[in-house]
């Protein structure tokens, strides 16, 4: 999600390749991979959801972020849609109805029409941008805590918070009653329980770092998808030139 410029800004805002304090009694899954696919070297993904026979991919960075329309066979973008240049883009949602796509500091969450991509509505975001996802009747943010939001998809209002006891959780994906998050700066997903907040999985994927990108310290885990009809999900980072889809395994 944020990147770190430097050693000093990396000792001062915290970043760490630590794994966070999980639950013991959390499931621990590695990741199984089925397929590749290419992905855009250069986009710093945000965010990344499967719908109406597309991929959609959020990306952030000032001047750089976009939402995009990409083929799920080839990643090529179809189309994209511009942020404003002083803006940082994070996380996205595709629902039957509208596209949400936070910013991380701009204090604003956008609901596009999905066949337009134009912005119907800006709704004030109370706190940071991170990751979005949608269950269908309920929307759920987070903000690099250890707390995840779930929001009225139709007024983007607060109705309940969930603590996790897991700090920077990022890109978020439900997929029935989970929510699988990204955790920043490490090789780790989550797996939450949307009723209690409480972590039932811990997948490891550090085997999917690509090797030509770890010398970027900004080049993280960052992306979830569910494949619709199937118990299996994409997965990538920010400037990863790849695309896996894993499967969830016990190790």
């Amino acid at each position: 999600m944020r990147w770190c410029l430097a050693l000093v800004l990396v000792l001062v805002a915290g970043c760490s390749s630590s794994a966070p304090d999980e639950p013991p009694s959390a499931t621990p899954l590695t990741v199984q991979v089925l397929a590749t696919t290419q992905h855009d070297p250069a986009a710093f993904t945000q965010g990344l959801e499967i719908a109406g026979g597309a991929l959609w991919e959020g990306t952030g960075l000032v001047g750089q972020s976009q939402l995009r329309e990409t083929d799920p066979a080839t990643g090529a973008v179809r189309r994209a849609v511009d942020l404003p240049a002083d803006q940082f883009g994070e996380g996205i949602t595709v629902t039957p109805t509208a596209i949400w796509q936070l910013t991380w500091k701009n204090g604003v969450a956008y609901e596009r029409d999905p066949a337009t991509l134009a912005v119907r509505r800006t709704v004030p975001l109370e706190r940071e941008g991170w990751g979005i996802c949608h269950t269908g009747g309920d929307l759920v943010t987070s903000d690099g805590s250890t707390t995840l939001v779930v929001r009225d998809p139709a007024t983007f209002a607060p109705r309940r918070t969930l603590e996790t006891g897991v700090s920077q959780l990022n890109e978020l994906e439900c997929v029935g009653g989970t929510v699988w998050a990204n955790v920043w700066q490490t090789d780790r997903i989550v797996g939450v329980d949307l009723a209690t907040g409480r972590v039932t999985a811990v997948v490891d994927a550090s085997a999917l770092r690509p090797a030509q990108t770890r010398s970027d310290p900004d080049a993280v885990l960052n992306g979830i998808a569910a494949v619709p009809g199937t118990d299996e999900f994409l997965l990538t980072g920010k400037r990863w030139p790849t695309t896996f889809r894993v499967a969830l395994r016990a190790p």
